[in-house]
């Protein structure tokens, strides 16, 4: 017999003994690959409405596949606008598109999948014939049309808007009817929901909705085709409004542009009215203060002058002699020049009169005296007038002076990016070296230190994408820098933003904070946030953190590791972001964002605080860990 060779021999064996082994490794399926697609970046909603908007588990986050995109576009917008209310919707689609929502609306209308089982009935019979009678028939002495006149004979909707309300919890539907009947929803009207609903009995409320909650689903659940005579008017029955056109870089006039250097209709907007007509509240730490309305109206700017608006700017010092409050950023303001404030005066005072009384201010004694501003104003804003700008001695110098002139005064940056104190105030009421928000519980980083928010080390170019389209690098912005970056600094031209990103590009060098002492975080802390991180993280942003790239080659999914959110001395963007999710802004460069899911609904605030810890000890990181203690103090916007 021929003899083979030892190592041949021990070859042999070794492959007889893993051939057993083979088919478990085999049939491992592979990791997915990224693809960029509607699907993926619609994961966001999944999180609560389901895999593929099918409904959440819960029954209360309802089905949102199948449903007419009018009707889907149009509630998009409402939560935007806050007409209609949920904190959680209302975040996630702050800073998106008309655009980039009609498209989420007409993909998720496009779904054609398989309902879940209707709901056994819980309740009497009787009840259950009242429900019936109500959703097929009607009742013509309380004058309330079948809700299949309106939402099609099988109930499954009707083009363009009006949904379908089947396969949808007892609960959900009790709980929409319900917020009809308190205002606490509302569609454009005409609303004829609201009219409908205010004719209902409780019992009434109850029958209906377990009734269509138990009903089989038709086959084709499609909407039906438009009704040719509805039984009422019905704006939420209209087709949406075409989506509106992405802002220009063009500015309409030198008004209109300085308007929106100052992102001017940000603060001076409330959600849903006409642009500029106040009465949004800007959250302090001594209450609310409400934008003044700056359309030429009587309620308005109709009876002020130039040198009144002059005032205002310069000095916070309103037409009838009033000292305004310091959410009005006059500190800042009082550095740009008269000729700029008289163009601003000018642009206003040409826009369409909107008459919009603002509510008075909601402010806690003895922050709403007069008494109260005078002393503020002695403490921090400066007394002597600001010093003239001296002559740029080359062309760098020029513009690193105009990017100092806009982040000084017209972009007013350090409203945010300041710390400050028990009064609202600092010595140095430009200062850039960061703090927590003024009545909110974001973290606006230090400019001045680039391992906080500083950009002194990097690319100018992935500054100015950043900024002009909320991505740069590995950085987003979230939050209200977000909302700057799609009402304002996207439409700043690009001269502009080169001079604004030359001048953060020159700030001296400060450390934002000591780095705190980290000890070894314990196992049960590593373990639990391993889990947890390899459950809900790593199919997005990598095993090792390492991050997704898009089809475009930038960052679909930004790298956790190294990510100076992650490693902020405050965890509270980064809590932020994992509690509330959230698009990033949609902008001319970034049309259609990744979003990050929401969390809140489904990690307890022991596991975020062990997957932040996880986060932050993690591929090298040495930040502080994060305590159960700390997100609920961070969540409730103490602890700062």
């Amino acid at each position: 017999m021929h003899k083979l060779p030892l190592w041949q021999l021990l070859a042999l064996s070794l492959a007889c003994m893993l051939m057993p082994l083979y088919p478990a490794f085999a049939a491992q399926p592979p990791k997915p690959v990224f693809q960029d697609t509607m699907a993926q970046r619609m994961r966001v909603c999944f999180a609560c409405h389901g895999e593929q908007g099918r409904a959440g588990p819960d029954g209360y986050y309802p089905r949102i596949a199948g449903k007419p995109a009018g009707y889907l576009y149009n509630q998009l917008r409402y939560f935007q606008t806050g007409e209609r209310r949920h904190n959680l919707m209302s975040r996630l689609v702050a800073n998106l598109s008309d655009a980039y929502l009609m498209e989420i609306a007409e993909y998720f209308s496009a779904l054609d999948l398989p309902y879940a089982a209707p709901m056994t009935p819980r309740v009497p019979a009787a009840a259950m014939a009242r429900g019936r009678q109500l959703a097929l028939q009607g009742d013509a002495q309380l004058r309330l049309p079948a809700c299949a006149a309106c939402h099609g004979e099988q109930l499954t909707g009707r083009l363009p808007a009006t949904p379908g309300l089947l396969g949808l919890s007892s609960d959900y539907l009790s709980a929409q009817l319900g917020a009809w009947q308190t205002g606490a929803r509302a569609a454009r009207a005409p609303d004829c929901m609201a009219q409908v609903v205010q004719r209902l009995q409780a019992a009434d409320l109850a029958a209906v909705s377990s009734w269509l909650a138990t009903q089989p689903i038709p086959a084709r659940a499609r909407a039906a085709g438009p009704a040719l005579a509805p039984p009422l008017e019905c704006g939420s029955h209209q087709a949406p409004p075409a989506p509106r056109a992405q802002p220009t870089e063009e500015p309409v006039s030198a008004g209109r542009y300085l308007a929106v250097l100052g992102n001017c209709q940000g603060c001076h907007t409330r959600p849903g009215a006409p642009p500029f007509s106040g009465g949004r509240g800007i959250p302090t730490p001594f209450g609310t203060v409400n934008s003044s309305n700056l359309t030429p109206a009587a309620s308005g700017l109709a009876l002020w002058s130039a040198d009144d608006f002059w005032r205002a700017m310069h000095h916070g010092q309103s037409r009838d002699g009033r000292w305004l409050n310091p959410a009005f950023p006059y500190t800042n303001f009082r550095y740009i020049a008269r000729a700029d404030s008289d163009a601003l005066y000018a642009f206003f005072k040409g826009l369409e009169p909107v008459e919009a009384i603002p509510p008075p201010h909601d402010l806690r004694w003895p922050f709403n005296t007069q008494v109260a501003l005078q002393v503020w104003r002695r403490l921090y804003l400066p007394r002597s007038e600001p010093m003239p700008q001296r002559a740029p001695q080359s062309a760098a110098d020029t513009q690193q002076q105009r990017g100092a002139y806009l982040v000084q005064g017209l972009g007013h940056c350090s409203v945010c990016h300041m710390p400050r104190n028990a009064l609202g105030g600092n010595a140095d009421m430009l200062s850039l070296e960061g703090g927590f928000i003024a009545g909110q519980s974001w973290y606006a980083p230090s400019l001045r230190d680039p391992l906080d928010g500083g950009v002194q080390n990097r690319p100018a170019a992935e500054v100015r994408q950043l900024l002009q389209s909320g991505r740069g690098g590995a950085d987003r912005t979230s939050g209200p820098m977000a909302e700057v970056v799609r009402h304002s600094l996207q439409q700043w031209t690009a001269q502009d933003i080169d001079a604004m990103v030359a001048y953060l590009q020159s700030l001296p060098r400060v450390a934002a904070a000591e780095p705190a002492f980290s000890p070894a975080p314990p196992r049960r802390v590593l373990d639990s946030g391993a889990a947890l991180y390899d459950k809900h993280c790593a199919d997005c942003h990598g095993a090792q953190g390492q991050g997704v790239r898009g089809a475009d080659g930038n960052w679909a999914y930004p790298p956790l590791r190294g990510n100076r959110t992650v490693l902020q001395a405050s965890p509270a963007n980064l809590l932020q972001t994992v509690l509330y999710g959230g698009f990033g802004p949609s902008t001319a460069g970034n049309p259609r964002p990744f979003g990050m899911p929401p969390y809140v609904l489904t990690l307890s605030e022991q596991e975020v605080a062990d997957l932040l810890s996880y986060l932050r000890a993690s591929w090298g990181h040495q930040a502080a860990l994060v305590s159960a203690l700390d997100v609920q103090r961070l969540r409730d916007g103490a602890g700062r």
